[in-house]
């Protein structure tokens, strides 16, 4: 039976490298659902023939982690048709045994709605735009201005927008280190998973 763990949350919260440690702590596989959007995004022409038809290659791209394929990730998902073509694909990875964890903005709400952990990773504005700006070698202003944007678009998107499911546990890593952040996460999907065990 597998064991599915939803991460959910804004951009530069953390959620990525929680997710990772998490299913490199258990032994899971691992989706960062947003890379299927920023390839999408990235392919440019029609997105919904895009999303129809991702290859593993699209997913290899070096620039996934731009800025710019952040920002067409984000105008992409906002399209139902486009979501809609990726939700199986998500929904198949997630019933991999003996586990599978997905990050992304919707994992908990639509994609995985029964994933036995919700997790929702969320940070200041401030923080978030510094580890972003760290990340990208850009400047903490424009990272601040850009981040909102794509929160508001995220946020008021009619399908599937972004905010934590009711049942989620919601991680604030603004004054966490990272390495305290996965403890704290790894502890929280830990109790869970210890009550499945025989």
């Amino acid at each position: 039976m597998s064991f599915a763990i939803a991460i959910d949350g804004p951009a530069a919260s953390g959620k990525g490298t929680i997710a990772r440690a998490i299913s490199v702590h258990f032994g899971f596989h691992h989706l960062d659902t947003g890379l299927l959007y920023r390839a999408t995004g990235a392919r440019g022409g029609d997105p919904v023939q895009a999303a129809q038809s991702l290859t593993a290659e699209d997913l290899a791209r070096s620039d996934l982690r731009s800025a710019q394929a952040g920002q067409a990730a984000s105008r992409v998902a906002a399209i139902p048709e486009v979501r809609a073509a990726l939700l199986d694909f998500q929904r198949r990875f997630a019933a991999q045994e003996p586990g599978a964890v997905l990050d992304g903005r919707d994992i908990g709400t639509v994609i995985c709605p029964d994933a036995e952990v919700k997790l929702y990773v969320t940070a200041s504005d401030q923080v978030r735009a510094h580890r972003r700006a760290a990340e990208l070698g850009a400047d903490p202003a424009q990272m601040l201005r850009e981040l909102q944007e794509r929160d508001r678009r995220d946020s008021e998107r009619a399908t599937a927008p972004l905010r934590p499911a009711d049942d989620a546990v919601v991680l604030d890593t603004s004054e966490l280190a990272i390495d305290q952040a996965v403890t704290r996460a790894i502890g929280i999907v830990d109790q869970v998973w210890q009550r499945r065990l025989p």
